[in-house]
């Protein structure tokens, strides 16, 4: 079975500094802490409407991230023409509510496909890796392979707040993930997954990526960014290796 990457997603350490407007904590240093500690990649999520990360955070992650840098933005032409100058490892396609507190589901493939096609078009001819945010269904997986992105991050909403009852959720997951495989896409997950609820989704052997961010960063709140991380880490390896 392949490893499993773990990326974290340091949003909510801006988050946390952009309440008082500060200039700590610094989401590029816990960026740093969490590569230490283990983190195959880093994960940020430059909004329209700035809440967390901003513009100066993004240009100081791609030159100081030594694992891989994962940028997820929707499809704002200042954005694209950020990710596409910095030229990220990869980014994310999400979709974005100003209402919203955080992002609520997966990219309706349907009603924006003509507004995602030319962004991936773009993201690509930029020699960008390009994942799509979208809900765990064989007809996501279709229509992304349709797009021709290389990979699709499912998100695991449903799966995090149905937790522990979350049989049929994790079945769902686990179905979408096989067939995005055997169309050829490259399949992670993330939204909503903690300490407790990680083990059955890193466990899915045909996810190879997993984003997460708020979990870690309120752990890292009492614990430290490094032992966050760490134990992060551990618990995805464990998982992989329990199959």
């Amino acid at each position: 079975m392949r490893p499993m990457r773990l990326y974290i997603n340091i949003d909510h350490v801006a988050t946390i500094r952009q309440a008082r407007r500060a200039d700590e904590p610094d989401p590029v240093a816990a960026a740093a802490i969490c590569e230490a500690a283990g983190a195959d990649g880093i994960t940020a999520h430059l909004r329209e409407d700035r809440r967390h990360i901003q513009d100066d955070d993004v240009e100081r992650l791609a030159r100081s991230v030594r694992t891989v840098l994962n940028l997820e933005l929707a499809t704002s032409e200042e954005i694209l023409a950020l990710a596409c100058r910095l030229r990220p490892f990869q980014a994310t396609l999400v979709p974005e509510r100003r209402e919203e507190i955080t992002t609520e589901g997966g990219l309706d493939l349907v009603r924006t496909a003509d507004r995602l096609r030319p962004a991936v078009d773009r993201l690509i001819g930029a020699g960008i890796r390009v994942s799509l945010f979208v809900d765990p269904t064989r007809d996501s997986m279709e229509r992304s392979a349709a797009l021709g992105v290389p990979a699709v991050e499912l998100h695991t909403g449903r799966y995090a707040h149905s937790w522990p009852g979350s049989d049929a959720a994790l079945a769902e997951l686990a179905d979408a993930a096989h067939h995005g495989r055997s169309l050829g896409l490259a399949v992670h997950a993330g939204h909503g997954l903690t300490y407790r609820n990680v083990h059955p989704v890193a466990a899915i052997a045909d996810i190879e990526e997993l984003n997460i961010g708020h979990s870690v960063v309120s752990r890292a709140v009492l614990t430290g960014m490094h032992e966050a991380t760490a134990e992060m880490r551990r618990l995805v390896t464990q998982a992989r290796g329990a199959n």
